[in-house]
């Protein structure tokens, strides 16, 4: 009985570990259109989200399984629930990134912009995801903890992007009407696209902070450590 235990569990990793990176993807997939403006991947990575809808039942269904037909013990318990709740932060980080993609699909961002320290916020949020899942499939807590302590670095490029768009906004008085108006919508645009980016970051630290419970048994939000 044990045995088969373990080899669910086994396809519960490897399940997770298929989430996250489809997660990985499509974050990867939002940012690359938005630099690019470049509106069929906006298209493609927004159909590309049901894919991790999909990916979200079939490890629910997994894990229901496990609680119904076998017998866990309190740290199989801790694991499968763990588990249960992370895939809902992972199904969470795909609507973000396709919300940021449905945002480049209607926007217009032709005009040159530097988008370094968005670029940046994606890179930080794929790192984040992609060490949550392996510190769950390593049960490494070290791991888990360095995660949750990242989040700092997505939240100061958030920040830094905010501070940006006050100044640009600052400088509107001094363009031209029409001008004011495609910079206005363009500058709300990508202060929306760095919040999306700022909660995939949250989700991901969400997914760590149960990895620590998974582990521990004790699970501290976030919010609660400052």
């Amino acid at each position: 009985m044990r045995n088969r235990f373990d080899t669910q569990l086994t396809l519960l990793n490897t399940e997770i570990i298929e989430m996250g990176a489809l997660c990985e993807a499509i974050i990867s997939d939002a940012v690359k259109a938005l630099i690019e403006n470049n509106k069929d991947l906006a298209k493609k990575t927004i159909e590309s989200e049901k894919q991790i809808d999909q990916k979200e039942k079939d490890i629910e269904s997994l894990c229901l399984k496990l609680l119904l037909q076998q017998q866990p013990v309190a740290r199989d318990l801790r694991l499968i629930s763990a588990a249960l709740k992370m895939i809902t932060d992972m199904e969470r980080i795909g609507d973000q990134a396709a919300d940021i993609a449905d945002i480049v699909e209607v926007a217009d961002f032709s005009l040159p912009r530097d988008f370094k320290d968005i670029k940046l916020m994606a890179e930080a949020t794929i790192k984040m995801v992609t060490e949550s899942v392996e510190a769950f499939v390593q049960r490494d807590l070290v791991l888990a903890r360095e995660v949750i302590a990242y989040d700092d670095v997505v939240d100061d490029l958030f920040d830094v992007i905010k501070n940006e768009v006050i100044d640009i906004i600052a400088e509107m008085p001094r363009q031209a009407k029409a001008e004011q108006n495609n910079m206005g919508l363009e500058v709300i645009d990508i202060l929306m696209i760095a919040k999306y980016f700022e909660r995939i970051g949250d989700h991901a630290t969400n997914i760590a902070e149960w990895v620590e419970f998974s582990i521990t048994g004790a699970h501290i939000d976030n919010e609660d450590k400052k």
